[in-house]
């Protein structure tokens, strides 16, 4: 399942135009890259939630992802959170023993199968994937295993102390059918979250079936795609999945230009006589001007939104059509 009814809060204003799954990453959709990882894992029927936006998601899935797999969609009349979007297809999670659940928004490759095979033999209700990255920590919070590896901690909110070690979660997590057993008595439209609500009490009165799997960022490539800095780092700086060729990175019709390779034009975009663009997104069929200069940032919809904290110093020109 890949949870992707998030109103994407953090990564406007680029989500007023689409949800934050549907947002090309050179080229190709954020939920596309997620449903190759999938199908490259052996996966082939995928669950996606869907709340804001729902059109812009369901669009990129039909145009750019793997035209051999069984999608069902769960749309959601309002926010469920983690946890209820989860309970809500509970009925198609429970057929798997694991069932695989991921955030939509982010890009993720690692091999699943130890995971997989580490859940199963420790009789596991639901297992996290985590990063061992104290850097990213300071960002994301951390998730913290004693040592045997079970949950003793979840960011601050949760802590029964004995942690001898840490991880930063990535948003995948293993559920056994037989998690939907203890989901809390809230209601089919009640949001609730996963990790708090579901797996938190469990933690707490004694239960160590709730795991951890960490593993270092040599053997685990996760890139978040929440905010708009992460966004434009995803574009520019992207890792080679080994789910996809070097030949097959780029979209086709996607080109990476400019002296450091550092400008990402989708398909059909085209830049004008004496345009300058530094660090920057150009999305499909977009027309940058001619003379137009910014930089760090992604130009769609005819204008350019700045990807950076420092508006003023990034970008020349806010909305040259306004001129």
């Amino acid at each position: 399942m890949i949870l992707a009814a998030g109103l994407g809060t953090r990564l406007q204003p680029l989500t007023h135009l689409k949800a934050k799954p549907a947002l090309p990453v050179l080229g190709r959709p954020v939920i596309a890259w997620l449903l190759e990882f999938l199908r490259a894992s052996g996966i082939k029927e995928v669950a996606i939630n869907v709340h804001y936006r729902p059109e812009s998601i369901k669009e990129a899935v039909q145009r750019y992802g793997p035209g051999d797999m069984k999608i069902e969609y769960f749309t959601e009349k309002r926010p469920l959170g983690t946890g209820g979007g989860i309970a809500a297809a509970r009925h198609f999670l429970s057929r798997s023993d694991p069932a695989i659940i991921i955030a939509g928004d982010m890009l993720l490759d690692v091999n699943l199968q130890p995971l997989i095979e580490e859940h199963l033999r420790q009789e596991a209700l639901c297992t996290l994937l985590l990063q061992d990255d104290a850097e990213k920590a300071k960002t994301f919070g951390s998730i913290g295993l004693d040592a045997h590896g079970r949950v003793k901690r979840i960011a601050q909110r949760l802590n029964l102390g004995d942690e001898t070690e840490r991880g930063v979660f990535v948003g995948l997590r293993l559920v056994s059918p037989k998690a939907f057993s203890a989901l809390p008595g809230f209601s089919p439209d009640e949001a609730f979250e996963d990790l708090t609500d579901w797996f938190g009490p469990l933690i707490t009165s004694g239960d160590t079936r709730i795991r951890g799997h960490r593993l270092p960022p040599t053997s685990l490539a996760w890139t978040p795609v929440g905010t708009p800095e992460e966004y434009l780092h995803a574009n520019l700086s992207p890792s080679s999945p080994s789910y996809l060729s070097k030949e097959q990175l780029l979209f086709p019709g996607t080109q990476q230009v400019g002296e450091a390779h550092d400008v990402i034009l989708g398909p059909g975009a085209t830049v004008g006589q004496g345009a300058l663009l530094e660090r920057c997104v150009v999305w499909e069929n977009e027309t940058v001007p001619p003379n137009f200069a910014a930089t760090g940032g992604v130009f769609a919809h005819g204008r350019f939104y700045s990807c950076t904290e420092d508006k003023n110093s990034k970008s020349y020109k806010e909305n040259p059509r306004d001129e």
